[in-house]
C-alpha cells in the first residue's frame, strides 16, 4: 500500500494535474490544484496539492508565489508523518530557493529532502518523482554528483513503478555539466558531454520511444544539439534530432523558454550570422537558475569571436569565467560557513541543554538567553561563589548591517558566539545578552583570570576570517569585566545591577581605547 492510498479526497483531479504536470502544461495543473485546496478537508489531499502546486509554480518560473506557496504545503505537511511529502516539499523548496538566490537555505533543503525520501517505506511512483526533483535541485546548484546519483534512484523506482525510462532520462542534469565545464574552461569536455547526450536520444528514436520523452527533456536535447552546433558540430536537421523541432517543445516551462531563446542564439552562430546571435543576446532576459549565470555571456564571447572581433571575445569570456568563479565561490562559502555554524552550534547545545526550560535558550546563537543568564548567576553567588561577569560588544556591527543585511548580520552574531564559546574555561558560561552584546560568566575566578580570558577572546576574533564572510567591513569586539559582590535576597539584584554596569564602564573605556594595526 503507498502513501497515496491515504488520500481520501479528489483522487482523480490530483492524479490529472499530476499528468498535466508531466506533459509541461503547468498552468492547468495550478487551476486544478487551487480548487482542490480550496475544498478538500482531507489533510492528505490538501497536503499533496499543495506541495504539486509549489511544483507548478516553480516550472512556471512564479516567483513572487514562491514563499507564500512554501509557507502554506510546509503547514499542511508538518503534521503528516509521511517521508515522501516531507521529501518532496523540501526538494522543491530547494529549488525554489536556489532560484531566489538564497543558497544556504537551498542547501539546508538538499540535505532534508535526501534524507526525507530515503527513509520512504514503500517508495513508488510518486516517490521516484521526488527523486527527480531533488536531482534538479543538485542540477542546478551544479552539485552534479549528487544529481546524477539522485537521478539514478528516481530511474530505479520509476522502474519497478513501471514507469518507462525515457521519463527520467533527464537530459537537463548533463546539459548543466556540459555548459559548467565549458564555463570554466574545459570546451572539450562540454562537447563530449554534449555527445554523449545527443546519443541517448538517438537511441531511444531507434526503438521508438521518442514519443514517451517528457517535453521539458525535448527542449533540453534540443539546447543540447544547438549548443553543440555553435562549436561547430554538424547536427541534422529535418529528423527527430532536429534542434529547432526539440526546442519547441517544453509547453509552459520557464526553463524551457530560457532554452529556446539561448538555443536560438546559438543556431545564429551555427548559421553564420554571429552578429544577429549578439543582437538576440541583447534583448533576451533569461533566468540565471537555467544554465547558470555565465551561459550569456559564454555565448557572446563564442558570436564575438565568429565575428572577428578576438580582443571583444577574450573579454566576454572572462566575464564568463568570473560569473562562474562567483558562483564556486559562494558555494564554497556556504558549506565552509555552514560546517563551521553548525559545529559550533552543536557544541552550544550541548551547553544550553542542561538548562532546558520555558524559553532559556537564545534562537539565533544557540545561547542561553538573558534570563537564563541572570538565573545562573544568581545561583552561583547564592552558593557564596566568588564570580565574574565579563560584557562584550561587537566592534563594527552597525557597519555589517548596513552594507552587507540583517542575514550577514545573523552570521556574524552567529560566528562571534561560536568563537568566544571556543575559547572559553571549562565550566564557564557564556548568554547571549541582546542585540550584539554577550555575556561571559568565570565562576570562583577573580580580575587576574578575567584579563587572560579577554585577551583570549580578542584575539580569537582578530584571528578570524571576516573578510571571506562580510567583505570590507572590519569586525571587532570590545570587553569589560567586572566582579559581582556578595548578597542575597533583595540585595543580590543590586550587587548583579552594579556588576553589570562596572563591566558595561569598563568595557566602553575598551572600545574608545585606540587599537594595535
Amino acid at each position: 500500500m503507498g502513501w497515496f492510498d491515504r488520500v481520501t479526497d479528489q483522487v482523480d483531479a490530483l492524479q490529472h494535474a499530476e499528468r498535466l504536470q508531466e506533459v509541461s502544461r503547468s498552468a492547468e495543473a495550478c487551476e486544478i490544484l487551487d480548487r482542490v485546496v480550496a475544498t478538500t478537508t482531507d489533510p492528505y489531499a490538501r497536503a499533496y496539492a499543495l506541495v504539486q502546486r509549489l511544483s507548478a509554480l516553480i516550472n512556471l518560473g512564479r516567483t513572487a508565489e514562491y514563499s507564500r506557496a512554501i509557507d502554506q504545503a510546509s503547514t499542511a505537511v508538518r503534521d503528516l508523518a509521511e517521508p515522501y511529502l516531507h521529501g518532496h516539499l523540501n526538494a522543491l523548496a530547494a529549488l525554489a530557493a536556489h532560484h531566489q538566490g538564497a543558497l544556504d537555505r537551498c542547501v539546508t533543503h538538499l540535505v532534508k529532502a535526501a534524507r526525507a525520501l530515503g527513509a520512504a517505506e514503500d517508495p513508488d511512483s510518486r516517490t521516484a518523482w521526488g527523486w527527480h526533483d531533488l536531482a534538479m535541485a543538485y542540477s542546478y546548484l551544479s552539485f552534479h554528483g549528487y544529481a546524477l546519483g539522485a537521478i539514478e534512484r528516481a530511474r530505479q523506482l520509476g522502474t519497478a513503478a513501471g514507469i518507462p525510462e525515457e521519463t527520467f532520462a533527464a537530459p537537463g542534469i548533463r546539459l548543466r555539466n556540459a555548459v559548467a565545464l565549458d564555463h570554466n574552461g574545459d570546451s572539450d569536455g562540454c562537447l563530449r558531454v554534449l555527445r554523449d547526450v545527443a546519443a541517448d536520444l538517438a537511441r531511444f528514436v531507434r526503438a521508438g520511444r521518442a514519443g514517451r520523452i517528457r517535453p521539458s527533456s525535448l527542449a533540453a536535447y534540443g539546447y543540447a544539439a544547438a549548443r553543440r552546433a555553435a562549436f561547430g558540430d554538424r547536427v541534422d536537421s529535418g529528423t527527430d534530432a532536429d534542434p529547432v523541432r526539440l526546442l519547441g517543445h517544453g509547453g509552459d516551462s520557464a526553463r524551457a523558454r530560457d532554452m529556446r531563446e539561448l538555443g536560438r542564439v546559438c543556431l545564429a552562430v551555427a548559421d553564420g550570422r554571429p552578429i544577429e546571435a549578439v543582437t538576440r543576446l541583447d534583448r533576451i532576459r533569461v533566468g540565471d537558475e537555467t544554465l547558470g549565470a555565465a551561459e550569456p555571456a559564454r555565448l557572446r564571447s563564442i558570436a564575438l569571436s565568429r565575428a572577428g572581433d578576438h580582443a571583444a571575445a577574450h573579454r566576454t569570456d572572462r566575464l564568463a569565467f568570473r560569473l562562474a568563479a562567483q558562483r564556486n565561490d559562494r558555494l564554497r562559502d556556504v558549506y565552509i560557513d555552514g560546517i563551521a555554524a553548525r559545529i559550533d552550534h552543536e557544541e552550544m547545545r550541548r551547553e544550553a541543554a542542561r538548562y532546558e526550560g520555558e524559553a532559556l535558550t537564545d534562537p539565533l546563537t544557540g545561547l542561553p538567553n538573558r534570563r537564563r543568564l541572570e538565573r545562573y548567576i544568581g545561583a552561583v553567588v547564592g552558593r557564596g561563589e566568588r564570580v565574574v561577569i565579563g560584557v562584550c560588544d561587537l566592534d563594527g556591527f552597525k557597519a555589517v548591517n548596513t552594507r552587507h543585511g540583517h542575514h550577514s548580520g545573523d552570521l556574524v552574531l552567529q560566528r562571534i558566539a561560536g568563537v568566544i564559546n571556543r575559547v572559553m574555561r571549562r565550566g564557564d558560561f557564556v548568554a547571549r545578552y541582546g542585540g550584539d552584546e554577550f555575556v561571559v560568566v568565570l565562576p570562583g575566578a577573580g580580575m587576574g583570570e578575567a584579563a587572560e580570558v579577554a585577551r583570549r577572546i580578542d584575539a580569537a576574533v582578530r584571528d578570524e576570517d571576516w573578510e571571506s564572510l562580510v567583505p570590507g567591513t572590519p569586525v571587532g569586539i570590545s570587553i569589560g569585566f567586572a566582579e559581582v559582590g556578595d548578597g542575597a535576597g533583595p540585595s543580590l539584584r543590586d550587587a548583579l545591577s552594579a556588576a553589570f554596569e562596572a563591566a558595561d564602564r569598563e568595557m566602553l573605556r575598551a572600545k574608545a581605547r585606540p587599537r594595535a594595526s
